[in-house]
């Protein structure tokens, strides 16, 4: 079991579950928007049958792995985001903002090109299906107009989430979202004019809401007077000794995101190979798996912010005690959010055009995800929570440690070798999840993920590992 003797603090939960309130609620009502939109996506493309479900959900893997190209340099900004806005460096802020948005934007433009000019190279990785692959082409070669777009508005989003300024982004995600769900029944089906365009419209009006959701955060950030955004100039005014310090920080993030998303897409080429009624059914249950990261993220990215903040300030203890407290009550959220969702599993199914074998599929996907997803978000907000205290490894480690070496060879094994039905596959992306909670419960209680990097963090720091040994000498007395 997990020492458990940090430091006594008297905790104060009132102040504690407003902040967390104040920051995670809005984020995860503009997350569930967000996916909530994507949902409707599928929703209104289900008419036009199976395979352009199928395909619209293998685009949306496509979209993933730029999520975990681009989403390195957010955990990384957002370490040193929260801990500036802690210590209150503004041109500390400015400069990681400048540093975050270049190396995002790059990736963005990457994904981009070739969303637009090698689609079809896309799809073939994805599947061996051509009916799903000629419509995933259509689609692709204009949704990748909105991936420069999504980025943008992400990075502007990660400043503003860390720096307690969590209205602009969601009242944006509001207009995209709406937007993205008018132009759809515009586009995909041919209303007040415009041509019917099937699954291409469905791309044009997704291109369409990214535009609108940058106008409308930096139109709001603008009329509010909101500075870190606008001082250009700041952003770029980087030495040697900046850079050093942000990639050394960021490299393991970078690393864990990407060769995670790399794994993923392995899980996903897998799955592509299985019959189209899974491929459908998959399709759906990553809409709804959004629904349920949505839910999580706006807590997780809370935890991010508060902790950061009080690791750059200086309040060490009061960030261990956060953390420790998160990481169970986000836990709780997941489950509550999962149960609710396996409950409407017939309503919420059958209304994105499962039907027969793709339904049951999706109900099996959707329960083994339930039955892990507790555990597999404790990982995550632990992971979240290290990183911005500044300790950027253990959970890098642990993770692609333990995808690589035990979940990746049982997922191809079981794909390839042995030919497990679509579930044995599907129940092998988890298998590493109990293993990583136990290593990470004792590195949450160890107090070792706390690693400033503003100077009253590093001034309090050895303080408060004099305070964490003592507890850990003292449970070792009581234990003996």
């Amino acid at each position: 079991m997990p020492n458990k003797s940090g430091p006594e603090t008297a905790f104060a939960w009132g102040p504690f579950l407003k902040k967390l309130a104040r920051i995670g609620i809005p984020v995860a009502l503009q997350n569930l928007l967000t996916t909530t939109a994507s949902m409707v996506d599928t929703m209104m493309v289900a008419p036009l049958g199976e395979l352009s479900v199928g395909a619209l959900g293998l685009c949306a893997q496509f979209s993933s792995l730029l999520f975990s190209g681009y989403w390195g340099f957010v955990g990384g900004g957002m370490l040193f985001f929260s801990q500036y806005w802690g210590a209150r460096d503004d041109r500390g802020i400015e400069r990681s903002y400048g540093m975050t948005w270049t190396c995002m934007m790059t990736v963005a433009a990457i994904f981009g090109c070739m969303a637009i000019f090698a689609p079809g190279l896309v799809m073939r990785i994805y599947t061996d299906k051509e009916a799903i692959r000629r419509i995933g082409v259509q689609y692709l070669r204009i949704v990748g107009f909105a991936y420069i777009m999504q980025v943008f508005s992400m990075a502007m989003s990660s400043l503003l989430r860390a720096t307690e300024r969590v209205r602009i982004p969601m009242a944006a995600s509001v207009a995209s979202v709406g937007t993205n769900i008018a132009l759809n029944w515009v586009f995909i089906y041919g209303h007040l004019g415009f041509p019917a365009m099937g699954i291409r419209g469905a791309a044009l009006a997704t291109a369409c809401a990214a535009a609108v959701n940058v106008a409308a955060i930096y139109g709001m950030a603008r009329a509010t007077g909101y500075p870190y955004l606008f001082r250009v100039r700041n952003h770029f005014r980087w030495s040697r000794d900046h850079l050093r310090r942000y990639f050394t920080k960021c490299f393991p993030i970078i690393c864990n995101e990407v060769l995670i998303g790399v794994g993923n897409m392995v899980f996903n080429v897998t799955l592509g190979r299985q019959p189209e009624h899974v491929i459908a059914a998959l399709a759906v249950f990553r809409t709804l798996e959004g629904l349920i990261i949505g839910f999580f993220a706006g807590f997780s990215n809370a935890s991010s912010v508060l902790v950061g903040k009080c690791v750059g300030a200086g309040e060490l203890d009061q960030a261990y005690e956060q953390a420790r407290r998160l990481v169970y009550m986000c836990s709780g959220f997941i489950l509550l959010a999962g149960l609710t969702l396996l409950a409407l599993n017939r309503p919420i199914l059958t209304g994105m055009s499962l039907s027969g074998p793709s339904y049951e599929a999706g109900v099996r996907m959707l329960a083994i995800y339930v039955a892990v997803a507790v555990i597999r978000m404790g990982n995550w907000i632990q992971n979240d929570t290290y990183r911005a205290a500044g300790d950027a490894v253990t959970g890098t480690v642990l993770e692609i440690l333990f995808m690589y070496a035990m979940v990746l060879p049982c997922v191809l094994l079981s794909g390839f070798v042995w030919k497990l039905p679509y579930w044995g596959i599907f129940l092998c992306c988890y298998v590493d999840e109990p293993i990583r909670y136990a290593l990470m419960q004792r590195h949450l209680y160890s107090g070792r993920w706390i690693r400033p990097v503003t100077g009253p963090g590093a001034a309090a720091l050895p303080a408060f590992r004099a305070k964490m040994e003592a507890g850990r000498r003292g449970g070792a007395r009581r234990e003996e």
